[in-house]
Parts: structure tokens; sequence; C-alpha cells
């Protein structure tokens, strides 16, 4: 059975940059796209980013995070990546990755001032 992994959070200073990491482990990704969310706790989970699986390199971003993420693949890999630049204390959630009814296990992103 296909799990995603989650990989790359940490603790970084406003301005710095993380990457994160999802790859799709003991299989494919097979859906029409994957997507990453965060979720910051007593909040509902935000949706951050998608990026179409396939033959399509549509991306879509939350107007929070346009400009300063980028959400890639690697097909060949089965793994997609968030590429998150001039982060902010407000990015400060768990993240995670999402394939249609698979989630990943989260990673703690920290943006201290």
């Amino acid at each position: 059975q296909v799990q995603l992994v989650v990989s790359g959070g940490g603790l970084v200073q406003a301005g710095g940059s993380l990457r994160l990491s999802c790859a799709a482990s003991g299989g494919t990704f097979t859906g029409w796209g994957v997507g990453w969310y965060r979720q910051v706790p007593g909040k509902e989970r935000e949706f951050v980013a998608l990026v179409y699986w396939g033959f399509s390199n549509a991306t879509y971003y939350a107007d929070s995070v346009q400009g300063r993420f980028t959400v890639s693949k690697d097909q060949m890999k089965d793994i997609v990546y968030l590429q998150m630049n001039s982060l902010q204390v407000q990015d400060t959630a768990v993240y995670t990755c999402n394939e249609g009814d698979k989630w990943g296990q989260g990673t703690q992103v920290t943006v201290s001032s």
C-alpha cells in the first residue's frame, strides 16, 4: 500500500528557506495531483499548493504563499517538493501532503522572528 512520507521540516529564521519533500513510498502517485496543506493548532487545515501529476505541469498556490513557495515534482522518483522561500512567522505550521485519500504524516515548520 502506498504511503506518503513527508520530510524536510525544521526551524528557520524569518526570511529563510526550507524545502519539503513528499515521497510515495511503496508505490507511485496515481492520482491527478498532489497537494500541500498546513495546519496550526486550533485552526482548520489550509491549502498551500498543488501540482498536477502526469503530463500536465500546472500548479496552484494559496494567495498567502504565491510568489514565495514553489511546488515541483520528480515523476521518475515519485517525489513532490515544496520549496519555501522568504518564510514568515505566520508560515509556522505542520505541513503535510495529500493525494486522493492518502495523507502524509506531517512535518513541523517553525519560523522564528
